[in-house]
């Protein structure tokens, strides 16, 4: 079954509620009538002012969807929403007139309304820019506890498997943290698993990527891959997630099964990872195109991870088809 097929049977049964907080874009409000039809979301809420709503929603017909339009600039949710993120920011200065005036920011707004429990889960960015997404999703959600750490992730859908028979793979980070510490890599390994786990399922088989196998190589990057697979193994165990994580590995040892009885014969991930860790944002950044573009993979991505509540970033290219396939990884997320 197609991931985006697989999503949707997932969370139709649940019915989250979605947050769309770009509904001046037309995409979004196109996004939004498909989103409620196919059931991905049993209550889509899109931020609009009537006139957004107007001009971004003409030609597309609500009705009898489950679709609510929420004007942000003169919600009586506000002041509520202003009183929170006073206290969540107190200790950085920010006073309630301060705090009134951040609500008036509709990917602020989206993300306390989030954040007080008023949705399940959020998608923006077909305008707002990525470091916006992350800088309201961190001051206004945080981190999930346990993670000090926000990361993000692609899913990749092969159109043929790995040697090791895998037809999805994880790529993290990919999209946040340009250059991560081993302590940061703990983080980034437990939220990608966690990940998998609400959108593929079964056991996540981790490769903590290098140039080297095994010390084959001698380098300081070499060393730090090292030291986070140690640190983020303890860790995984520490928890009892179902996963195993292996490194330092070169990726033909963590994918192919004959290089990996060759070059790591007692890896635990015999050849058969799901889930590749970069060692920098760079190496992520290159290697989910490289998948994309060269051997016609479907990305979805970069997923915002390891936040209290899943806030998804898009591409300001984005498709109303692509605006879809993020909700139904939002509503994955959101589900315990």
């Amino acid at each position: 079954m197609p991931l985006l097929d697989a999503w949707i049977a997932k969370v139709k049964p649940a019915g989250r509620t979605l947050l769309l907080a770009e509904g001046q874009d037309p995409r979004v409000m196109r996004a939004a009538a498909k989103i409620a039809t196919l059931g991905i979301a049993g209550k889509v809420i899109v931020l609009a002012t009537p006139q957004e709503r107007t001009t971004a929603g003409q030609g597309i017909s609500f009705a009898g969807l489950n679709v609510e339009f929420l004007d942000y600039t003169r919600a009586t949710v506000t002041e509520r929403l202003a009183a929170a993120f006073c206290e969540r920011r107190k200790s950085k200065g920010v006073t309630i007139e301060q705090a009134r005036q951040q609500m008036a920011d509709r990917i602020y707004f989206g993300d306390m309304l989030l954040r007080e429990g008023l949705a399940d889960c959020l998608v923006a960015g077909s305008i707002a820019t990525t470091p916006d997404m992350v800088r309201a999703a961190f001051q206004c959600i945080g981190t999930a506890p346990g993670i000090k750490t926000g990361s993000s992730f692609f899913a990749m859908e092969l159109l043929q498997p790995t040697p090791g028979g895998e037809g999805v793979l994880i790529y993290a980070d990919a999209g946040v943290n340009p250059d991560p510490t081993p302590e940061q890599f703990v983080d980034i390994v437990v939220s990608t698993i966690r990940s998998y786990h609400a959108l593929v399922g079964g056991q996540a088989r981790v490769a903590m990527l290098s140039f080297s196998t095994k010390g084959s190589a001698k380098h300081a990057m070499v060393d730090k891959m090292a030291e986070a697979t140690r640190l983020a193994a303890a860790r995984v165990q520490a928890l009892k997630l179902d996963a195993l994580v292996d490194g330092e590995l070169q990726v033909d040892s963590a994918i192919v099964p004959a290089i990996a009885a060759s070059k790591c014969p007692s890896s635990p991930l015999k050849g058969r990872a799901n889930i590749l860790v970069f060692p920098d944002l760079q190496s992520g950044n290159i290697s989910y195109k490289l998948t994309e573009r060269l051997a016609g993979a479907r990305a979805y991505g970069p997923i915002m991870q390891g936040l209290a509540k899943p806030a998804n970033d898009l591409s300001r290219g984005c498709s109303t088809d692509d605006i879809v396939a993020v909700a139904a990884i939002a509503a994955c997320q959101s589900m315990p």
